[in-house]
Parts: structure tokens; C-alpha cells; sequence
């Protein structure tokens, strides 16, 4: 099962110190090595069919795994019931501890971004981290551009993460007298040879590249493992996160706004 990439609440740090005594004496057999490992046990509960399940958290992430009644053997994965049902879905809903990202996203609005689309009284804002050299960023980029023309603004964060290109080019927009406009030339000109600008280097620029590696530590605060990666709220004020290119179908939820007509056919895959 894959690991849940959220970060430890304050209030539950406190509560994992008292569970230490208790991963000590109850943890099963087949659990022990990994709480010596330095793996916490969050909580247990009980599932049926002989079986118990275990929250774990291990670096702000948390996971959910099962053990038999004997201890010896523990499961990881989807767990299916007679019906057909996904118990492991229900059981992360029910016993991961959800995230709260309201300091982060706070933190956002601090960024460094560049800012596209509507910049005067947008109908909406989205906040997406990008890596220069990240194809899928680029595909993000141009399904947006039909929502910019119709109120969004998106803060575009520059991260430095797919090779030693990626920091020099992000330098090269951030650094820049027009920002937007030279971002929009990056993403016109994606996949075209690149040749660096003189002075454009993290020696030259060590205040812009700090804050993109600034930006990076962000992205790993949201759990955000790879570019591209949505932060936005919803209609209810709620932070959202959503890594990877989003299908176009998920724009109209993210941006707050009507669907709109996407006849770009390099997009059509993302259908």
C-alpha cells in the first residue's frame, strides 16, 4: 500500500510520544522491526476475519497495514471484502489522520510565483508548482489557458527538481523584469533547444535561487511528490491538493469555474 504523504498535526506528535510505550509491549511480532526502525504506531483497530488493522507514521507519513490474529504475518494493500467493497479505502478515511494545510497555504501566498491569466479581480486562483523541464507542467499549462481567458488566475511556482537545466531556466523567469511574459516564452518554447542567459546562474542569482529552493521545501509540505502539483480551495474554503496532471474533467472543480472548451489535440489524451 502506498504510503499516505501527510504531515504530522501538532496535536497528534503528542499523542504518538504515548504510543510509544504501547508499540513497545503490544506491537505484533511481524510489526516489531519496523517500530525499531524508528516506524510509529499511531493506532490499531479491530477489522474482523481475524485480522487488525495499524496506522503507522514514519517522517510525517502515514500508512495502513493489517496483521493476522497470531502477529507472524502482516498484509499491505487493498483490502476486499465478500461484497466487492474496498475496506482499506474506508479504513484510511476513517483512521489516517487528514492533513492540515491552512499554515502552508499560508505560505503560498508568500511565494515566489508568477502570476497568469486574470491578475485584476480574478474570478478565481489556483496555486501550481512547475518544474521547467516537466512535459506534464507544459500539458497543465496550455489546458488552463481557456479558464485564464475566463477569470482564473494561476500562481505558477517554479521548483528546480528534473536535472541541473531546471534551476538556471527558473532563475531566468524569476529573475526577469516581466515575470509573466517570461514564463509564457519558457512554456512557448518547451521542448526547444535552450541556450542559458549570461548572469543568469544560482552564483549570479543566489537570492532568487534560494527562494526556489524555498518553493521546493513547500511542495514537499503538501505531500507533493512530483510536478505538476495543484493547491487550491473549494467552494467550502477547504485546501486541496492534487498531484500530477489533472484530468480536464477535474479543471471545472479545481478553478471554481464553468467548463470550458479545450480543442487543443495535445490534450486530448487527458480526457
Amino acid at each position: 500500500m502506498q504510503a499516505f504523504k501527510y504531515a504530522v498535526p501538532t496535536a497528534l506528535a503528542v499523542a504518538l510520544i504515548n504510543t510509544a510505550a504501547f508499540a513497545a509491549e503490544q506491537t505484533p511480532p511481524v510489526l516489531e522491526r519496523a517500530v525499531s526502525a524508528g516506524v510509529k504506531v499511531v493506532r490499531q483497530f479491530p477489522v474482523g476475519s481475524g485480522l487488525t488493522g495499524w496506522v503507522l507514521s514514519q517522517g510525517g507519513r502515514h500508512s495502513l497495514v493489517y496483521t493476522t490474529a497470531d502477529g507472524k504475518t502482516l498484509v499491505a494493500g487493498a483490502l476486499i471484502d465478500e461484497r466487492g467493497q474496498n475496506l482499506s479505502a474506508q479504513h484510511e478515511d476513517m483512521y489516517i489522520p487528514k492533513p492540515d494545510f491552512a499554515a502552508a497555504f499560508a505560505q503560498l501566498e508568500k511565494s515566489a510565483f508568477i502570476a497568469e491569466g486574470s491578475t485584476k479581480n480574478p474570478k478565481s486562483i489556483i496555486y501550481a508548482f512547475v518544474d521547467p523541464n516537466c512535459p506534464y507542467c507544459h500539458f497543465m499549462w496550455r489546458a488552463v489557458q481557456p479558464y485564464e481567458a475566463a477569470g482564473l488566475q494561476v500562481r505558477w511556482i517554479p521548483v528546480a527538481t528534473l536535472g541541473p537545466t531546471s534551476m538556471p531556466k527558473a532563475i531566468e523567469v524569476l529573475a526577469a523584469p516581466d515575470k509573466t511574459a517570461a514564463f509564457r516564452r519558457m512554456e512557448q518554447n518547451h521542448g526547444k533547444p535552450w541556450k542559458p542567459q549570461a548572469g543568469k546562474t544560482e552564483q549570479n542569482q543566489p537570492v532568487v535561487a534560494s527562494s526556489i529552493r524555498t518553493n521546493g521545501e513547500l511542495m514537499e509540505q503538501f505531500g507533493i511528490a512530483g510536478t505538476p502539483g495543484v493547491v487550491w480551495r473549494d467552494t467550502q474554503g477547504k485546501v486541496q491538493v492534487k498531484s500530477g496532471m489533472p484530468r480536464l474533467s477535474e479543471l471545472p472543480a479545481m478553478t471554481g469555474l464553468p467548463e470550458q472548451r479545450i480543442t487543443d489535440p495535445a490534450l486530448a489524451k487527458f480526457k
